[in-house]
């Protein structure tokens, strides 16, 4: 028993040399670390707590653990932004072609973000010493500040009044008519986002708190040293200058899969010179994945945000949410709502993640969302993001995409750079054609790395290269084998009640025939094909129209009393809804009942009225680059959709015909034969 009783103390008082040890470095590190004064009081409240807690319970593993992450948070370390316009202009050229429109609202936002980090700080200095007054003005216009003055408080309210905006404000404690302390209350009313510096002869410690109190930033005694106020003026307006980095437009990328949205926000970090943080918010379900969980629960740890931030270890990171329209929702709570917070600039510079339960300044963080179809998102999120659509790629541009970035990348990473391997213009339309059927470059950079290594193979066995060094249309054919998509439009027959109908899908624009088929019935219309709400009423517009317009078509009135009309959009296991189709089903159905076949190389898009007129429709780029994919020689749309096809690139205006109507004859006489 004794033998045990001194390994016992022994082990206690190593235990206890150890925790004093931990403890002591704590502290240090607590001394040594920048941290904002909530933080700093937070992790000695914390320190304090582990003193007094025994180093072999629970509880002071997970306050240590705490403390550690609470330290390692970059709380006010952060990268200089390169605001150089033409530098970010080049990137965005440089790596990607095409999506205009794209870059240039980038560009416009990085060009407002460039010229408010360029425009000269202003400052006005209230004091109604006309000497005190006129030094300040000098020693801070010298250094390029735009400075005005005035000599009390009430002529420096009425600046503000009058429409001045002021980045800072310098003013004296005691003045005639209104003292600075007034001052300061107004400012912070009519202008929040000026920061106020009191500078006063009469500095009491009472006065210093009820300054900071109420909104000063930097409360300072007379005499007082001008390189000292020049310092304060500074760190103030980088701290500004950085909170006005992060606010603005939340951006969404929004678009088909594999058309650049990721990649455009790398290059836009790239341009700023900023960390950039990736996080998939696809399948997510549990707000504490954002949030972070209480220290109460087993395993709590920060959420995603505030980890991704402590691992890149800057707080003004450009932080991308990738695939933010599949968040889920359960019991668990709402993950959706818990962004309004995040990515709201008014209420962000104070985001309290349950894990740190005190308050983390994310407003220097440059937020980019990225989504497929923005309908999934709840109103009041979508209402904080500012959508940029991304188009499919014509034909064109994934030729010129293949050519400028997939082949030279798939070269050097299957090991065929120096080979002088080379791919014709014809085998990459050939697989752009016959072997890719989307409105990205993924499936595209994936058959050409299949090619890649295909050859790699072939070179090894062979130990011969010259034999393929150059990639043709039937090398295409020979290492792919047989085509995996057909032209439909183009290689079928003309049918009757048979019509070729263009779709917009989250994914792009899609071919889809609409079939009809008429039997003996009790006037009946049957809808199959998963068809929404939308659809069913769009076909139910279209019957009601032809009935009323029978004689027009050289029908009977009463054509449809003994007879059902059944109508079905293939694929029925997808489900289908949308205001598209309406004008199809009605040529459908027009077919049908006068036995004049539909040109299968004329896809139609757009919906209709009970009077027949063409309501205009979206994804118009999207939907013709889908026609000319299908082999369709030209597409009849909607004439109040002219905008939108004036401002069609040339290279898609010129791969099919297009032809604006206004009505259901005029789309009759150029679709039936």
């Amino acid at each position: 028993m004794i033998f045990f009783k001194k390994t016992e103390d022994a082990l206690s008082s190593v235990s206890s040399s150890a925790q004093s040890q931990q403890l002591t470095d704590l502290a240090k590190k607590i001394a040594q670390t920048e941290l904002p004064e909530h933080a700093r009081q937070q992790a000695v409240n914390e320190l304090e707590k582990l003193e007094k807690t025994d180093p072999l319970a629970a509880e002071y593993a997970i306050g240590q653990h705490y403390l550690e992450i609470l330290l390692s948070l970059p709380w006010c370390f952060s990268t200089q932004d390169n605001l150089d316009f033409n530098r970010a202009q080049a990137i965005l050229s440089k790596h990607h072609f095409g999506l205009e429109h794209v870059k240039e609202r980038v560009l416009e936002f990085l060009a407002a973000k460039t010229l408010r980090s360029q425009q000269k700080a202003r400052i006005l200095i209230v004091d109604d010493e006309e000497i005190a007054r006129n030094n300040m003005r000098y020693f801070f216009a010298k250094d390029g500040y735009s400075v005005q003055t005035a000599g009390n408080g009430r002529e420096a309210l009425g600046r503000f009044e009058n429409g001045g905006c002021f980045d800072v404000v310098i003013t004296d404690l005691k003045m005639d008519e209104m003292d600075g302390i007034k001052l300061l209350e107004r400012v912070t009313k009519i202008s929040p986002d000026t920061n106020v510096i009191l500078v006063t002869g009469y500095a009491t410690v009472s006065t210093a708190v009820d300054a900071l109190r109420k909104g000063a930033t930097h409360y300072l005694s007379k005499p007082v040293q001008l390189e000292e106020l020049k310092g304060v003026v500074k760190e103030v307006l980088q701290k500004q200058q950085r909170l006005h980095m992060g606010k603005g437009p939340v951006l969404c990328f929004t678009g088909p899969p594999g058309t650049g949205k990721t990649s455009i926000g790398r290059s836009v970090a790239m341009a700023l010179g900023r960390i950039f943080v990736r996080v998939s918010l696809a399948g997510l379900r549990d707000e504490a994945e954002i949030r972070g969980h209480r220290r109460t629960y087993v395993g709590a740890m920060p959420g995603r945000i505030i980890s991704e931030i402590n691992r890149v270890k800057v707080n003004n990171p450009c932080f991308m949410l990738d695939e933010i329209d599949k968040i889920g929702q359960d019991f668990r709570g709402d993950p959706a709502s818990t962004l309004l917070e995040v990515l709201d600039p008014e209420q962000n510079a104070h985001f309290i993640d349950h894990y740190l339960e005190i308050p983390f300044d994310l407003s220097s963080v440059m937020f980019i969302a990225t989504s497929n179809d923005v309908s999934n998102l709840p109103g009041p999120l979508l209402d904080r993001l500012e959508v940029i659509e991304f188009p499919s790629y014509s034909d064109q541009e994934k030729l010129i995409i293949a050519k400028r970035y997939l082949v030279p990348k798939q070269l050097a990473e299957n090991g065929l750079a120096d080979l002088n391997t080379e791919f014709s213009d014809v085998a990459l339309e050939k697989v752009i054609g016959d072997y890719t059927r989307e409105s990205g470059v993924r499936g595209l950079d994936r058959e050409i790395g299949t090619i890649c290594r295909k050859i790699a193979r072939i070179i090894l066995v062979n130990k011969d290269s010259s034999q393929v060094r150059a990639v043709d249309d039937n090398m295409v054919t020979k290492l792919l084998g047989a085509r995996k998509y057909r032209r439909e439009a183009a290689e079928g027959n003309d049918v009757v009640g048979v019509v070729t109908s263009l779709v917009w899908t989250p994914f792009g624009g899609e071919i889809m025939f609409i079939e009809g088929l008429k039997m003996k019935g009790h006037n009946n219309l049957i809808l199959t094909g998963s068809l929404g709400d939308v659809l069913q009423e769009s076909a139910q517009t279209a019957l009601s129209y032809i009935r009323s317009n029978a004689a027009m078509y050289g029908l009977a009135e009463d054509f449809f009393d003994q007879m059902d009309i059944h109508i079905h959009l293939p694929a029925g296991a997808i489900a289908k809804d949308g205001p598209s189709a309406g004008a199809a089903i009605a040529v459908a159905i027009i077919s049908l009942l006068t036995e004049r076949p539909a040109r299968r190389d004329v896809a139609v898009t757009g919906e209709m009225t009970l009077t027949g007129q063409l309501l205009p429709v979206g994804g118009i780029r999207d939907k013709v680059i889908a026609a000319a994919r299908g082999g369709v020689t030209m597409v009849l749309l909607p004439a109040r959709n002219d905008e939108e096809v004036n401002a069609l690139p040339d290279d898609v205006k010129n791969s099919l015909k297009l032809q604006l109507v206004g009505s259901l004859p005029e789309l009759i006489e150029s679709i039936l034969l």
